[in-house]
């Protein structure tokens, strides 16, 4: 490997370090909305409340604990998610800048469509990674029981929750392998929801790059608004992906077309957008907070790579 190849797979290490720990502190700050999100789109419609009457019932039957049911299954998928997809986007980012620079082209930023095939070849390859962790947090979040009792506003005193391992392991024994990828196809369709943000953000931090230095703040804002476009487009997938995770061994699997279908039949064109206010609440701000937290990480880890360079140097 030649030093320009080290230095560049070293580089691409670090957004994807800076990622994860970006993700990891912005997954912590907003995890009671994902729960709030999660449980909206996987119960019934019988069990529809507001998102305050739902943080009540919840404190009530589980504890301010079950607002956090599934976190830490949660903050392993976002920080290996968040690793994998910066990875595979920096290295076809690199790609794209060196076939930019032997075309003679004036400018080795990415274009639209370039920002557009990097996302999408690093969210697909996140999407078949990480999809079993996804599965094994969502049944934790939902804590999806036999019954056909509504999870969020009543029912009886909820049940200790499963560990991470304990859930996966349960997965396993009753429904097979194969239960860890419910939910792929509309995941993988869902590869356009970052390809939508990671677009409109590196569009924008490019135009504001020709202008001067991007700030943590400013991150903050064009990632927010990248995140907030993106989920509003794409969120009917999302409920669809939610109950395909949650749909136990008895529970008739149906493919992502019927699932909208019967979404609409039984609870009406609302129903794909079950749960959409903490969601799109809970999605802006933790892409606003990855974006700012992110740029912090990265320059951390440069600063202590060049630190540990310059200590094994002097040696």
């Amino acid at each position: 490997m030649t030093s320009q190849a080290a230095a560049q797979q070293s580089d691409n290490i670090a957004h994807a370090l800076a990622g994860a720990g970006g993700g990891l502190a912005s997954m912590a700050l907003t995890y009671p909305l994902i729960t709030l999100s999660t449980r909206a789109q996987v119960e019934s419609k019988r069990a529809h409340s507001s998102m305050l009457d739902a943080v009540r019932r919840i404190v009530q039957r589980e504890g301010a604990s079950g607002l956090y049911a599934g976190l830490e299954s949660a903050l392993f998928g976002i920080s290996v998610t968040n690793f994998v997809y910066y990875y595979w986007y920096e290295w076809t980012r690199a790609g794209f800048e060196k076939a930019a620079i032997k075309a003679g082209r004036a400018s080795k930023k990415l274009t639209t469509v370039e920002s557009i095939i990097a996302g999408a070849l690093a969210g697909s390859a996140t999407v078949l990674m990480t999809n079993p962790i996804w599965v094994v947090n969502t049944r934790m979040t939902a804590r999806k029981q036999e019954s056909d009792e509504p999870v969020l506003p009543g029912g009886s005193k909820a049940k200790k929750a499963p560990s991470t391992v304990g859930t996966f392991l349960a997965l396993l024994r009753e429904e097979g392998p194969a239960a860890l990828f419910a939910g792929v196809l509309p995941a993988l369709v869902l590869v356009i929801n970052p390809i939508l943000q990671y677009t409109i953000f590196e569009q924008l931090k490019n135009t504001l790059e020709k202008r001067r230095r991007v700030t943590p703040t400013d991150a903050f804002c064009i990632g927010a608004l990248g995140k907030l476009l993106a989920t509003s487009i794409t969120y009917p997938y999302i409920t669809v992906k939610s109950r395909m995770h949650v749909a136990g061994k008895g529970d008739e699997k149906v493919n992502m077309r019927d699932g909208i279908k019967r979404i609409v039949d039984t609870e009406g064109w609302g129903g794909l957008y079950k749960g959409i206010g903490p969601k799109v609440t809970q999605s802006v701000l933790t892409a606003a907070f990855l974006f700012a937290f992110k740029d912090v990480f990265y320059d951390l880890t440069i600063k202590a790579r060049r630190n540990l360079a310059a200590k094994a140097a002097a040696r």
